[in-house]
């Protein structure tokens, strides 16, 4: 696990290159969401009078298909960025080998629920 706040640290602190690029990953995804959480808000309750945010309002901003993009994005970043973090720790407090193995494959088994059902819900409508 790296512990580098430079990627000239984390690059010494790599045991692997897949290691490095989930450092990497979680800094630009991190950065990325901030941004689109950011234009989400605005464009939901600031942009939008409360009268107005009716569940008809939603199904018609989402009939367009670059709203279901841009909140499927939102949904798949947050997913990854979230679980990655779990990962770590989960390798920081699970000691054992056979129930960090076990902890992580019911994590990431609700991760891809919550991914599948997510994906469902917002291109059903």
């Amino acid at each position: 696990m790296i512990r580098a706040r430079t990627f000239t640290d984390a690059r010494q602190q790599a045991h692997s290159n897949a290691e490095l690029n989930w450092w990497v990953f979680m800094r630009i995804s991190g950065l990325i969401l901030v941004f689109l959480v950011l234009g989400h808000i605005y464009m939901t309750f600031i942009q939008v009078s409360e009268a107005d945010a009716t569940f008809d309002a939603v199904v018609g901003k989402l009939a367009n298909p670059a709203w279901k993009f841009y909140d499927w994005l939102i949904l798949s970043l947050a997913l990854l960025h979230g679980a990655n973090g779990a990962r770590y720790s989960i390798e920081d407090y699970v000691r054992s080998r056979p129930g960090r193995a076990w902890v992580k494959g019911v994590f990431y088994s609700v991760v891809a629920l919550l991914f599948a059902f997510g994906t469902i819900g917002l291109f059903s409508i």
